[in-house]
């Protein structure tokens, strides 16, 4: 009977006769609304954001020596308050993708044959054996002089011709590039055995017409994982030229540097300095508003500011303190990092969040823990 129907509907239809209601067959596709027909909506899709977190962590003694005996249970993480789940744990062994961002201005012009040496000495003692190295230099460009590449030969190829350029400073701009080169690279995560991302800047703390602003910058550094380090080179020769009429007492050292050298373990900041204002605001705070303000304009202790907004670190060269010295210290300290990893439980909510490293009391007397403190996640896309 129902194969009778369905020949009986066919040569109905065949004959341009309507079916019954009753008789209709239902369609085998999607029914295109007719005009006019009102559309109705499902529930609206919930957006959910996973972050993964890296954070380097260094940890010194009361002598400011570096501490290599810790374990994974020995530190506690907490992100907005909310304990976490240790995923990825690892003490300097995770190989390191490497962005150097140089100043090539002729404000610097009589320090950059210094700066031309540094190429071998940062592939040994920063990317090391395991790493690769990008190169990007700046002034009133920005430009791409070296992709990633593990070859320590061509790292230094590139350093030792850096061009004396012009006297642009387009540092945000610079280190905005970096951020794009360094996102792309392989990072650790859970289940894979990635690479730490980080960011070495070779300049003055001055920015001149660059389009993007530093809190933005380091909002997608934070996002990134990515921890930036700081050499800040100065010449007296510079700050003339930079502030031709002196108003105050004359500096002993050129601005951006330091006479003597901060207590150990500590990053070198303006309240460290026994000369700087004992009201000053703190650096990790300033680095908390840069991001959470990221349209403003950050008009001082800019590079200070980048390394402490991603737990890397910032320090001037002066006296002896030379740029091959730091270089190399910076390099000892990334290779003796703990790097801890971990996803967000719970909500992942708008805002400034804030991470927070300890050690177990078993273990944290005198021990000093440095780690970033914190990522902003902005409201998501539609």
């Amino acid at each position: 009977m129902k194969r009778l129907l369905i020949i009986f509907a066919c040569l109905i239809a065949m004959a341009g006769i309507a079916l019954p209601r009753a008789l209709a067959q239902a369609p085998d596709g999607p029914m295109i609304p007719q005009p006019g027909t009102p559309v109705q909506k499902g529930p609206a899709p919930i957006r959910l954001r996973s972050v993964l977190v890296n954070t380097p962590v260094t940890v010194r003694n009361e002598k400011g020596d570096m501490v290599h005996d810790l374990e994974e249970s020995d530190f506690r993480v907490t992100d907005n308050g909310a304990l976490q789940k240790i995923t990825h744990f690892n003490l300097g062994g995770d190989p390191i993708s490497l962005v150097v961002v140089v100043e090539m201005s002729s404000r610097i012009a009589s320090i950059l044959p210094q700066i031309r040496k540094s190429g071998i000495l940062i592939s040994q003692t920063v990317t090391g054996p395991t790493g690769e190295g990008a190169v990007v230099g700046f002034d009133d460009r920005v430009a791409t002089l070296l992709d990633f590449t593990p070859s320590s030969d061509a790292m230094e190829k590139v350093m030792s011709g850096l061009p004396a350029g012009t006297p642009g400073t387009r540092l945000f701009d610079a280190m905005s590039k970096a951020v794009e080169l360094l996102s792309a690279r392989p990072e650790v995560s859970e289940t894979e055995l990635g690479h730490r991302r980080v960011m070495l800047v070779i300049a003055e703390a001055h920015d001149s017409g660059s389009e993007e602003k530093l809190g933005d910058v380091l909002r997608r550094a934070q996002l990134a994982n990515i921890t930036i380090y700081a050499v800040g080179i100065s010449s007296m020769k510079a700050d003339l030229k930079r502030k031709p009429e002196q108003t105050g007492p004359t500096r002993a050292t050129p601005e951006g540097t330091f006479g003597t050298p901060p207590p150990p373990g500590t990053i070198q900041t303006p309240t460290t300095d026994d000369n700087a204002h004992p009201q000053g605001p703190s650096l990790l705070a300033l680095a908390v508003w840069a991001v959470s303000h990221a349209k403003d304009q950050v008009t001082a202790h800019q590079l200070e500011i980048a390394a402490a907004a991603t737990g890397g670190l910032h320090v001037s060269t002066w006296k002896d303190r030379t740029l091959e010295k730091v270089i190399d210290e910076m390099g000892g300290e990334l290779h003796a990092q703990y790097t801890l990893t971990y996803t967000p439980g719970g909500e992942n909510t708008d805002g400034y969040h804030e991470i927070s490293v300890s050690v177990s009391k078993e273990k944290e007397r005198g021990l000093k823990v440095r780690a970033r403190p914190g990522y902003y996640l902005g409201v998501p896309e539609s």
